[in-house]
C-alpha cells in the first residue's frame, strides 16, 4: 500500500459512513437463486454484512421497498416480510448489526462497532391510508418515510406519475405525523408539486435519500438546483446516488467520475453541510467501480483526488446524514 492509498484507507476507516438508501432486503427474503444469507459474503448482489464492513459502512437505511409485490400480495405484508428479515439478521449477529431507533442508539454508534441499521418504508403503500398503521410500523422500528415510489398512491404522486399534482390530505396527514413521532421524510421519488408540499409545510430537516442532480443529468429523479437549495435551506440533506441511469445521460457509460461530479455541484449548489451518499445498493444499475459495498474508499479516494478536506469528506461520507437523523429521531 502506497503513501495515498494509506492516507485513503486511515481516512476511511475512521470516519463515520451513512449510506441512506439500499434494497438489500427484498434479496434477504427472495427464493433462489436471487436469494441469500447476509451474513455471509457473496458475489450476488451488492450488499451484505461482510461487504458493508469491508466498505467501511457504519449506518444504514434499509428500505422495505414492495416492488414488484405491489402486484401480487398486500403491500402491508411484503414491508413486515422484509422488516422481519432485518430483525432476524440482528438478532442472529447482534454483534456484527443493531437496529437504530434513537437518539442515544444512534450516537452510540463507532466506526468499528455494529453498523448500525434504520429501517424505512420506500412509498406509503403498506400503510393501507390508515394512519394507526404508521403508529404500528413506528413501533416496530420505522424512523425514515420515502412518501412514494415512482407511481401515485395515497399520500401523493411519485416522479413516474407524470402528474403535478401536490399531497393529499392523507399525505399531509403522514408528513404532520412523521414529524410529530420522529420519522424521516424522505423526498426521493415524489414528484415536484409533491416535494413543494412537503417543504412547506415542515418545519423540520427532511432528506432525498437517493437523488443526483439534474443539472448534471437531467433525469425526473434527479433534483433541480431550486429544489437542492430548499432542502439544504430547512437544513435537510441530498444523498448523491450510485444509479448510472442518474448519473449519465448515457448509463452506460456512467462512471465513479460522473457520481463525483454530481457530489461537486451538490456541494455547490446546496453547501457542504447539505450532502451526504445513498447508493441504491441491491436496487440499481451501479457503475462497475462502485457495483459492490466494499469499493466504498473509491469515492473517499476520488474525493481526496479532488482535494476536499478530510473534515469535508467526513461530512459527505456520513456525519452529515447523522446530524439530521440526531435531530429527527425521539429521545
Amino acid at each position: 500500500m502506497n503513501a495515498s492509498e494509506q492516507r485513503t484507507n486511515d481516512l476511511h476507516q475512521n470516519s463515520f459512513l451513512f449510506d441512506a438508501h439500499c434494497d438489500t432486503l427484498g434479496d434477504a427474503i427472495a427464493p433462489p437463486p436471487r436469494g441469500r444469507d447476509l451474513t455471509q459474503w457473496s458475489e450476488k448482489g451488492h450488499l451484505d454484512l461482510p461487504r458493508m464492513r469491508a466498505g467501511g459502512i457504519n449506518a444504514q437505511i434499509f428500505a422495505c421497498f414492495p416492488g414488484i409485490d405491489r402486484l401480487h400480495a398486500s403491500p402491508t405484508a411484503a414491508a413486515l416480510q422484509r422488516l422481519e428479515a432485518l430483525y432476524q439478521l440482528t438478532e442472529s449477529v447482534p454483534e456484527q448489526i443493531t437496529l437504530i431507533t434513537t437518539k442515544k442508539t444512534l450516537a452510540q454508534l463507532t466506526p468499528n462497532g455494529p453498523i448500525g441499521a434504520i429501517l424505512s418504508l420506500e412509498g406509503v403503500e403498506a400503510l393501507n391510508g390508515q394512519l394507526s398503521l404508521l403508529h404500528t410500523f413506528f413501533r416496530l422500528g420505522l424512523r425514515n418515510v420515502g412518501l412514494t415510489w415512482n407511481p401515485r398512491n395515497a399520500a401523493a404522486d411519485g416522479i413516474g406519475a407524470n402528474t403535478d399534482f401536490g399531497l393529499t390530505p392523507f399525505g399531509k396527514a403522514v408528513v404532520e405525523t412523521c414529524q410529530k413521532l420522529g420519522i424521516m421524510i424522505d423526498v426521493s421519488h415524489l414528484n415536484e408539486a409533491g416535494i413543494a408540499d412537503v417543504l412547506a409545510m415542515s418545519d423540520r430537516p427532511i432528506i432525498a435519500s437517493h437523488s443526483n442532480a439534474r443539472a448534471l443529468c437531467d433525469h425526473p429523479r434527479n433534483l433541480t438546483d431550486d429544489q437542492i437549495r430548499a432542502i439544504a435551506d430547512q437544513g435537510g440533506v441530498i444523498g448523491a446516488t450510485f444509479v448510472s441511469h442518474f448519473l449519465n445521460p448515457d448509463y452506460r457509460k456512467a462512471s465513479l467520475n460522473d457520481l463525483l461530479n454530481h457530489i461537486d455541484h451538490l456541494v455547490e449548489v446546496a453547501g457542504i453541510d447539505h450532502v451526504g451518499l445513498g447508493s441504491d445498493f441491491d436496487g440499481c444499475l451501479p457503475p462497475q467501480e462502485l457495483d459492490s459495498g466494499e469499493k466504498y474508499p473509491a469515492v473517499t479516494q476520488g474525493l481526496l483526488q479532488r482535494g476536499y478536506q478530510p473534515d469535508d469528506i467526513r461530512k459527505i461520507l456520513g456525519e452529515n446524514f447523522r446530524r439530521v437523523f440526531l435531530d429527527i429521531l425521539p429521545d
